[in-house]
């Protein structure tokens, strides 16, 4: 397993260090998409931010027919390996998916937890993301598959979902820059092979049944620009206990700072011990 990792320059006058975080990236792509984060919560505690199994430059799973429990699994191994016993979470996405399992799993050992941008579809809209979503990627001999990655890693910010490409499924939010489109197309085309297996995992996890099973203290975030906004306040209702926040996101300097802000504020304030935050 790949990761990425960032650490104060210095540290604390009283040799203490705030606990590590864990930082789990949306699909597809990998943890190169949080690289603005990571730079920015890496000032003030070590973090580390792994690529899941089949994206990003870490290894395919070891079938194409596993669940989110399994990636949980391999996660808190490789947590393992890195000599971390207790930590703070966060997830975006489908790492939100592997984030939850792994806070129901660990309680002890997840300090907080931060989910960014958790979805909660109906059956037949799970039915038809299976379907039609996250497709397998034929490789042949004129590069097609280059093509096909770019156009969807692009149709994403246009279209919820990107292959329902119609004025009732248009996106408002405009384009990234070239250089960040590039970037997050690079990292789908490593995966060319594997990219929709934690996908399917992730679209595939009864959230409904699981979510009420997170028992640490959880800031449940949003931004404002994030297609799975309107899934927020079902999510809600699944973790009552949990802190709502609607972020800014990380579009721009600005938008950074403020969420960066934010997180810290509940990273580092002094409730862990209290489920009711």
């Amino acid at each position: 397993m790949h990761y990425r990792t960032a650490s104060p320059a210095s540290p604390e006058p009283d040799g203490t260090s705030p606990i590590p975080l864990v930082m789990l990236h949306a699909s597809p792509g990998s943890a190169k998409l949080l690289e603005p984060l990571i730079a920015r919560l890496g000032n003030s505690r070590t973090v580390y931010a792994p690529d899941t199994l089949g994206n990003g430059d870490s290894s395919a799973p070891v079938s194409d027919q596993v669940d989110i429990r399994y990636f949980a699994q391999v996660h808190v191994q490789a947590i393992d390996q890195l000599g971390i016993e207790r930590f703070d979470l966060y997830g975006s996405h489908t790492g939100a998916n592997i984030a939850c399992e792994i806070a129901i799993a660990y309680p002890g050992r997840v300090r907080k937890l931060i989910l960014d941008g958790v979805s909660q579809y109906t059956d037949d809209e799970r039915d038809d993301m299976l379907k039609h979503y996250a497709p397998g990627v034929d490789i042949d001999m004129n590069g097609g598959q280059l093509a096909w990655i770019y156009q969807f890693v692009r149709d994403v910010y246009l279209f919820w979902p990107w292959y329902k490409r119609d004025a009732a499924h248009r996106r408002s939010i405009g384009l990234p820059s070239a250089d960040e489109l590039h970037d997050k197309a690079v990292e789908v085309i490593k995966a060319t092979r594997t990219y929709h297996i934690p996908y399917r995992a992730a679209i595939g996890y009864d959230k409904t049944s699981r979510l009420p099973m997170v028992r640490v203290p959880t800031l449940l975030a949003c931004a404002q620009t994030d297609m799975f906004l309107e899934y927020f306040d079902r999510i809600c209702r699944l973790m009552p206990e949990a802190r709502p926040l609607i972020t800014a996101g990380t579009g721009n300097a600005e938008a950074l700072e403020n969420t960066v802000a934010q997180y810290l504020a509940f990273l580092d304030a002094q409730d862990e011990n209290t489920y009711l935050i």
